[in-house]
């Protein structure tokens, strides 16, 4: 049967070492987060904006080829 180990004594530079390295991330993940959300609003808004320039252009199109087709029709009726 093995002898029980004993705890080793850690140096209190390197515990504070590690607990200032934890403190960091965890204080930078909201801002990291919030970071991220920004970015994805701000594509997702101009998505909408591009999908809304490209209806309104499908848009007039079909306006003005009803508009041609108005036109001649009446210009081609008899008198």
């Amino acid at each position: 049967m093995s002898e029980a180990t004993q705890p080793t004594a850690v140096n209190g530079a390197v515990v504070d070492a590690v607990t200032i390295a934890n403190t960091k991330v965890l204080a930078e993940a909201p801002a990291m987060a919030m970071g991220s959300l920004y970015q994805t609003i701000g594509n997702s808004v101009a998505m909408a904006a591009a999908n809304a320039v490209y209806a309104q252009q499908q848009a007039n199109v079909s306006y003005q080829a009803a508009t041609t087709l108005g036109v001649t029709k009446l210009f081609s009726q008899n008198k």
